[in-house]
């Protein structure tokens, strides 16, 4: 049995909950369903169908909420993936975005309206550099991207 953490982001979805969760599973490979509710008798018109599915993704638990149209995602919260090589990049940026929205820097949108963060862990140690120049370059080397490229990001930072 897993066991619950204390605090949980709680993701609402307009009844294609099962689907987003079933799609986020197959994108990454650490990653399982930890329980299903289902409505009950409090609403008749949704009893029997998907009420919370509760998941983990790469160690982080989250629960998934059939709740319908009300509230839609915004880019007020987004999923940051810290990744360690520009082919995991890659590979989440083509299947996240897929059906979805490209942004920039790094941002996108998934086909449920969910945004992430597809950053290599490079660009956070690139950043952190106390030459404030290198850190500067790389910083507008980022500010031209859509999905990060590491191999930019390094020719901004050993620019002379």
């Amino acid at each position: 049995m897993t066991t619950r953490q204390k605090i949980t982001p709680c993701l609402w979805f307009n009844f294609n909950a099962e689907e987003a969760v079933n799609h986020y599973l197959s994108i990454f490979k650490n990653s399982k369903i930890l329980e299903v509710l289902h409505y009950g008798d409090a609403m008749p018109e949704h009893k029997g169908k998907v009420l919370i599915i509760r998941f983990e993704i790469e160690g982080q638990q989250f629960q998934a909420l059939n709740a319908g149209p009300e509230f839609p995602f915004t880019e007020a919260i987004s999923l940051s993936v810290d990744c360690e090589t520009q082919e995991e990049v890659d590979e989440l940026w083509s299947k996240l975005s897929a059906g979805g929205r490209e942004g920039e820097c790094g941002w996108l949108k998934d086909k449920f309206g969910l945004s992430w963060q597809i950053v290599p862990r490079v660009l956070t140690e690139m950043l952190k550099d106390k030459d404030a120049d290198k850190a500067t370059r790389v910083m507008q080397a980022m500010f031209t991207m859509s999905k990060i490229d590491i191999a930019r990001l390094q020719q901004a930072y050993n620019q002379k």
